[in-house]
């Protein structure tokens, strides 16, 4: 998968992760949406970090 598909998915998912607290439960779960909008964003870094590994590997 290419890097910025990848991202771009993750970005799609913690918008729907904060529109789904917003409109379904009234911000009540903020604290939990907050939770797994973290966890991605550290997903996201690593999937950044290890492609630009390989990538820089590959090139060498």
């Amino acid at each position: 998968m290419k890097t910025s598909t990848g991202l771009l998915i993750l970005i799609v998912v913690m918008h729907l992760i904060t529109l789904t607290n917003i409109t379904l439960f009234n911000g009540e779960w903020n604290g939990i949406a907050l939770w797994l909008n973290t966890g991605l964003f550290i997903a996201a870094i690593a999937f950044y970090s290890l492609s630009k590994t390989k990538n820089k590997k590959s090139v060498s």
